[in-house]
């Protein structure tokens, strides 16, 4: 794991961690599943952006995660 990268340490980002594949899977029409692979296997998204961001990602609204979420898979080319 790199030094910006962790693992979900509460409940809290467990649970902040799958309001955004679920609801960056609905915004992209296609399965949590697909979705979650993406955050994961194809890219390194959800351990160095979404868990490590929780303190302040978790502030915004949800249409500002879903599209920062989006925005950042397509520049890592998995969106």
């Amino acid at each position: 794991m790199k030094p910006w990268e962790r693992d979900i340490q509460s409940a809290e980002e467990l649970a902040f961690a799958v309001f955004c594949i679920e609801n960056v899977a609905k915004r992209l029409n296609q399965p949590a599943e697909q979705t979650y692979l993406a955050l994961t296997e194809r890219s390194d998204i959800l351990q160095s952006y979404i868990v490590p961001g929780y303190d302040a990602l978790h502030t915004q609204g949800k249409d500002y995660i879903v599209s920062d979420i989006i925005d950042l898979m397509r520049e890592k080319g998995v969106a």
